[in-house]
Formats: structure tokens, sequence, C-alpha cells
């Protein structure tokens, strides 16, 4: 029989949302720490933008394969497994990184430690999911994501503080190890404990594509998120960037700018929860979402956007319009089964931030490069087609709030 926990500040929540707070906090230092860190290891004003690229696109390559990975095993040797050895992984990075010397040895530390980072999300939202009953785990999956999501703004405000980028790295892996010994109170959801004594595959990634039904609701799962890293890793990391090109301006942080999207952004994860409370549906709440994220980008590329207050403006109400991660996580776990839900759960967002390099490819390689236009119109067409292809995806995808998620894929 499966114990749920009726609280959303049960352990496994509050144990889930460090968890996250520290996946973040990692995840975005190497934005935070752009400028310092690409000169400090060889970068030129030249090369920063190319130089930074290729170090974030590694490691948003390492969390692709790493979700694959972590998923799998998270349903084959179960979810606290993975939580384990996925910190484990990206906090040796984290040490690790605070003592590259060149572009490339940066590189393959953020390689390495997107492999680890891979893991946090989606199997703490999957015992999550499994742990709470169906009426409060969007909720609870909100207040993971939304309390983790402040890890951005730890990193900005602990860069700002130490002024060495290598030691927020060794900082972050300090964190990441704090944390194992706050994860042995945390109890192994008792679905997987059933899905294990059954006779069916568990973490059978190719699950995914055997089956006409389950392969879209896959690709559907993974589409409805693309906003997120379009906003992120294009808008709002290359701030600085995009600013010089709208207003002439020159003293854009982006850092900063990343500090007041991630608050915004875990404002907005916490909000959508209670907001599909409230709707008792995911797609009403998301559709709300997907239209306040039109609205701030609009607003981003518009004559308003004309001073630096104003962009870190726009940039937290980019934020909260994108605000959308949790839900649209919570809604992977919950169209597949126990047997490769985290499978679903981890790969999903990971496959999603594995998509920032295509979406870097279409912003800077295609429409700047190979076709001359400038950054503003690049981001603008970039934009629009990740959000098309987003709103078709979204409708096409089922409603899960009320579904029951004890169940097997056969």
């Amino acid at each position: 029989m499966q114990q749920k926990h009726h609280s959303i500040f049960n352990i496994a929540v509050i144990v889930a949302a460090l968890g996250y707070f520290v996946d973040i906090y990692d995840l975005l230092l190497v934005t935070i720490v752009k400028k310092a860190s690409m000169m400090d290891v060889g970068a030129t004003a030249e090369t920063l933008l190319v130089d930074s690229a290729k170090v974030l696109n590694w490691q948003m390559y390492g969390m692709l394969v790493g979700g694959i990975l972590w998923g799998v095993l998270g349903d084959k040797k179960g979810r606290l497994s993975v939580l384990f050895g996925s910190i484990i992984l990206y906090s040796l990075a984290n040490f690790a990184t605070g003592y590259v010397q060149t572009v490339d040895q940066y590189a393959w530390c953020r390689l390495i430690a997107g492999l680890g980072l891979a893991g946090e999300l989606g199997a703490g939202i999957t015992l999550v999911s499994e742990l709470m009953p169906k009426e409060k785990r969007g909720v609870g999956t909100s207040l993971v994501a939304g309390i983790g999501l402040f890890g951005a703004v730890g990193a900005y405000f602990t860069h700002k503080i130490t002024g060495d980028w290598r030691l927020c790295y060794k900082i972050g892996g300090g964190l990441g190890i704090m944390l194992l010994f706050l994860r042995i109170k945390v109890a192994e959801s008792g679905m997987f404990a059933s899905a294990k004594s059954a006779t069916v595959s568990r973490g059978n990634f190719l699950m995914f594509f055997n089956n006409a039904k389950r392969f879209k609701k896959y690709v559907l799962a993974v589409l409805i998120g693309l906003p997120t890293w379009y906003v992120i890793g294009i808008v709002v990391n290359q701030s600085d960037k995009f600013a010089e090109q709208l207003y002439g301006s020159k003293t854009v942080d982006s850092g900063r700018a990343i500090m007041f999207a991630y608050a915004g952004i875990a404002l907005g994860d916490i909000s959508i929860g209670l907001i599909s409370q409230y709707f008792k549906s995911r797609k009403k709440a998301l559709l709300l979402f997907y239209t306040m994220t039109v609205l701030s980008l609009a607003a981003y590329f518009s004559p308003i956007n004309n001073s630096d207050a104003t962009l870190y403006t726009i940039s937290f109400a980019l934020g909260f319009s994108t605000g959308f991660w949790a839900i649209f996580v919570t809604m992977g776990a919950e169209q597949f089964g126990t047997n490769i839900r985290a499978t679903a759960a981890t790969t999903i967002p990971n496959v999603v931030r594995g998509s920032l390099p295509g979406i870097t490819f279409l912003f800077i390689t295609l429409f700047q490069k190979d076709w001359g236009w400038n950054i503003v119109k690049s981001g603008i067409v970039t934009g629009i087609i990740c959000i098309l292809v987003t709103l078709i995806a979204f409708y096409f995808t089922e409603e899960t709030f009320h579904k029951d998620l004890n169940y097997l894929e056969e």
C-alpha cells in the first residue's frame, strides 16, 4: 500500500527543494560568473560570446546525456539512488571547475557537472509526485521548484559578496556534499517498491519510441517546455548584448539580469502550482503563463525597454511568466507509468535544456553569422519559432491534473 504524505511541507518536499536549490545554484553559476570566469581562462572581448556559448552548451550536452542515464537508473535502482549519485558527481565537478585554466578545461568540467546536475530535478519531482496525494502533488512539486530556483539568487549574491568565481564553484560543491546527509532521512517511493516486484520492464528508455502513443506524449511533453530555455539561455543570458543594441547601454550586468529572472521564475513556479489547483487544470494554468511570456517578450523587444532598470524589471517579468518549469516536469511525470516515470521526469527537462545548443544555432550561427542579421532581429525570430512550436505541442497535450499515478506501462 502506497504511503502518502498529506502535508505539502513533508521531509521529501523539503529535501527535494534544498537539493534543487543547490542544483540551480550550480547550473546558473556558469552564466552569472560568465565574463569574469571566461576572461580569466583565456577568452577575449572578441571571443567572449562564442567561448561562453561553448561552455554553456557543453554543460547542456552533459545534462542531455545525464538525463537519460539518471532517468534509467531512477526506474531500475530507485529515486533515492539517483539523488545520491547525481549530487556526488556534480559536487566533485564543481570543485574541479574552481581550478580550470583554459576554456577547454572549463567546458569539460561543465560537461561532467551537467551529467550530475541532470538527475536532481527529475528524481525529486518523481519522488514527491508519488509520495503525495494527487490533489496536492502539483502544489508540492511547485514548492520544490519554487524554493529551489532561488538557488540562482543565492549564486548571484555569493559571487557579489566573495568576488571570486572560483570560490563560488567550490562553495557549490560543498553545499552539495552537505545535502547528502539530509537525504538519509528520506524514504523511497512505495510505488517504485511495488513496480520493482512486478514483472515489467523498468527504466527502458526505448519504451518511449516503440509505441506511437507513448512517443507522441513524450515529444509533446518536451516541446511545451521550450520557452524556458529560450528566455534564460538567449534573452536573459545575452541581456548585456541586447541592451547595447536596443538602447546603447554598456552597463547591464547579465548576471544581475539572471538573478532577477530567477527570482521571478521561483515566484512563478510557486504561483502556478496554486493557480493549477484553483483551475483544477494543468493546461489552463500553463496557457495563462504562455500568454504572460508572449507579453513580456513583446515588452523586452519594444521601445519600452530603454533603460537598465526597465530591462531588469522585464527580466523579472520574463522569469515569472516562464515559471512553469515545475508544472511542465510534473506533467511529464504524470503521463507515464511508474516503471518509466523517473526516466520520463528526468529526461524530459534535460532534453529541453539540451535543446539550447539548437536554439543557439538558430540565434547565432544561422541568423547572425550566415544571414547577417543583428542580435535583436535574430532574438525576435528565434523566439517566434520557439513559441509557435510550443503552442502547437500544448494544443495536443493531454490534461493530467486528476490522473492516478499508480499504474505500470506494458
